[in-house]
């Protein structure tokens, strides 16, 4: 069983910025980690990916050039710098991870991850 513990949320002004951090209390080589959000009265939608040994990453459209993914396997840590932030980032932020080796197009697919943080709030506002 692996716990996954996000920190970091918070209130931020438009234009401002905030790191999350997932800690997870195990993983593998293979394994995808990714983030998620879902705004209130929405769906869960998928932010950013990676594996903890590869140097591949996927980000949505939508925050592609303001969000960075990134991790520190010493740690078993990921990170997402958001900058630029908008209100429409107004969201619970959520760290997930799968286990087992998957093809890259798939880590989009929420259905895909064995285990789920709580989730950290992120208010954007204007």
């Amino acid at each position: 069983q692996v716990q996954l513990v996000e920190s970091g949320g918070g209130l931020v002004q438009v234009g401002g910025s905030l790191r999350l951090s997932c800690a997870a209390s195990g993983r593998g080589s293979n394994s995808v980690m990714a983030w998620f959000r879902q705004a209130p009265g929405k769906e869960r939608e998928f932010v950013s990916a990676l594996t903890w040994g590869g140097g591949s990453m996927v980000y949505a459209d939508s925050v592609k050039g303001r969000f960075t993914m990134s991790r520190d396997n010493a740690k078993n840590t990921v990170y997402l710098q958001m900058n630029t932030l908008r209100s429409e980032d107004t969201a619970r932020y959520y760290c997930a991870m799968r286990t087992q080796r998957i093809i890259l197009g798939a880590w989009r697919n929420q259905d895909v991850y064995d285990y789920w943080g709580q989730g950290t709030q992120v208010t954007v506002s204007s």
